[in-house]
């Protein structure tokens, strides 16, 4: 089902559009018309099917930008809270509706100010709602829907009495959403006492075609990973290629990194402006952009054939992350590969997507640096042989008289050659380091109790070679895994790109 099938405004719609979203999700196609009409909806589904904007778009339909809050979503971690919010901002930037956010571990002083301006939406974790209830500064008289997403989270945490406190102090004439990726018998008993009639809304765990989509892990240091990424891509020359990165700044970084390299790339996340982000998405998709470099809240929504290969820059803490990462490739039948950069002590997140995709990932030699320049001459072969297919020569003429009558066929060769190949040693990248995920135990699915207000990272529970290169012809082999750091702010020794014959140095801070 497409969006404008949904009966939903212009300004909704303008929004959907310049997002990059085409066709609606199970999730969405089947909530947004029940939600539309008015009625609850207790929906099954996992992170990362477009719940966001299944429960977003309804309530924006409905809100107005006076009247007080009438909109309140309720998540699990301030992540989620902020991902949520930008989303909604986004797709309601056309309406003119202002949201704001709130949550633990941030300035109580600063939120109360945006709260006095009266935002139509509320987004927060339970623990900050319920203290700004309690200070009489959050008034909640007016809301008309009410959204808990990720319900069994928030089982998991702790939260269920503070979430039945905070349902205390709604109307009781309201819309009620709730999403939660299980159904235990707590999350049945808010359902049975704080909805009316809902209507149940069930989307399978997205399946992965594991079949099409080889699935590889390369154990390193923060600082190796741009390095083994160019190496990776020159070896296997990917036609259309993702990376994701976790955070913006990586984005950026890496982004900017690839480019002084000399491949064509460019980043997207939720900072960019949504005529700049559509931009992108419309060169990637029309072939005039090699490599993608996204957040996982930017890349929600994309739906663009012929990814042939999806980079882990960073492992997403959430599992259901990487399947919705991976799925972006081994589409319509075809192949697909994905690499995943992981250091030693992330290792048991790696565990834990194995656990999820019932499918064990292996590792991945990354190539060497002679392995990394053999992939580029194999490629450059191909491009030279598209270059001297010119039909009208005669405008080069002149230039090719003077160089075939003062240099041999050797020289000119060469120079085509080193004009093409990325000379490893001329650009220096260096990423800043990103502290890496905690490290628990396998079993520790949640956060204590009593951190639950900080609304930090969620905690869940995570599994750790050879070498393959292009499908077309690489080779596997083996490599003992080695002990490796927790945690190295060693730079990195860069790498890799002729620039003009001059040497040049490129860092990131």
């Amino acid at each position: 089902m497409k969006f404008n099938e949904m009966n939903l405004s212009k300004p909704l719609l303008r929004a959907i559009e310049e997002m990059g979203f085409e066709e609606a999700t199970p999730i969405q196609a089947q909530t947004i018309p029940m939600a539309l009409e008015g009625k609850d909806v207790f929906g099954q589904a996992q992170t990362g099917t477009g719940k966001t904007a299944a429960f977003g778009l309804p309530l924006l339909e409905k809100v107005h930008e006076t009247g007080g809050v009438q909109a309140l979503i309720i998540e699990p971690t301030r992540e989620l809270a902020v991902q949520t919010g930008e989303e909604l901002y986004r797709l309601g930037k056309f309406k003119g509706i202002h949201t704001t956010t709130v949550y633990g571990g941030a300035s109580i002083g600063h939120q109360i100010k945006l709260l006095k301006k009266n935002p139509p939406v509320v987004i927060g974790t339970p623990g900050r709602i319920l203290d700004l209830i309690k200070r009489g500064v959050l008034k909640l008289n007016n809301v008309e829907t009410l959204v808990l997403d990720e319900a069994d989270e928030m089982l998991k945490m702790g939260f269920v009495e503070d979430i039945e406190s905070i349902i205390r102090e709604l109307p009781t004439e309201r819309q009620t959403l709730l999403f939660s990726a299980t159904v235990p018998q707590e999350i049945k008993r808010i359902a049975d006492n704080f909805m009316n009639d809902p209507a149940t809304v069930h989307v399978k765990t997205k399946q992965m075609t594991a079949d099409l989509i080889d699935q590889y892990y390369s154990r390193c240091k923060d600082y190796e990973k741009f390095d083994l990424l160019t190496r990776f891509i020159d070896v296997q020359n990917p036609e259309l290629s993702i990376v994701f990165a976790r955070t913006k700044r990586r984005v950026d970084e890496v982004a900017r990194g690839l480019v002084e390299r000399g491949y064509s790339a460019e980043g997207i996340h939720g900072d960019l402006s949504q005529d700049k982000r559509l931009g992108v998405l419309r060169n990637f998709k029309n072939g005039k952009l090699d490599i993608l470099v996204a957040t996982d809240v930017a890349a929600r929504g994309l739906d663009i054939s012929g990814v042939t290969h999806v980079y882990n820059f960073d492992i997403p803490q959430d599992p259901e992350s990487y399947v919705h990462r991976i799925g972006r490739t081994g589409r319509a039948g075809k192949e697909g590969m994905s690499v995943t950069f992981v250091t030693s002590n992330e290792m048991s997140y790696l565990r834990t997507i194995e656990d999820l995709t019932k499918k064990q990932m292996s590792a991945l030699r990354p190539p060497t640096t002679q392995e990394a320049l053999s992939g580029q001459l194999s490629n450059v072969v191909e491009v030279v042989k598209e270059l001297i297919e010119v039909e009208d020569t005669g405008m080069y003429q002149e230039a090719i008289t003077y160089l075939s009558e003062n240099y041999t066929e050797d020289e000119i060769a060469l120079a085509l050659v080193r004009s093409l190949v990325k000379d490893p040693s001329s650009v220096k990248v260096e990423i800043t380091p990103e502290r890496p995920l905690p490290n628990r135990n396998k079993r520790n699915f949640h956060r204590n109790a009593s951190n639950r207000n900080a609304g930090g990272n969620r905690d869940r529970n995570g599994k750790g070679g050879g070498y393959k290169g292009d499908r077309k012809g690489g080779y596997k082999g083996n490599a003992k895994d080695k002990n490796r750091n927790n945690y190295d702010r060693k730079k990195s020794n860069g790498g890799n790109k002729q620039s003009k014959g001059k040497s040049a140095e490129f860092k990131i801070r």
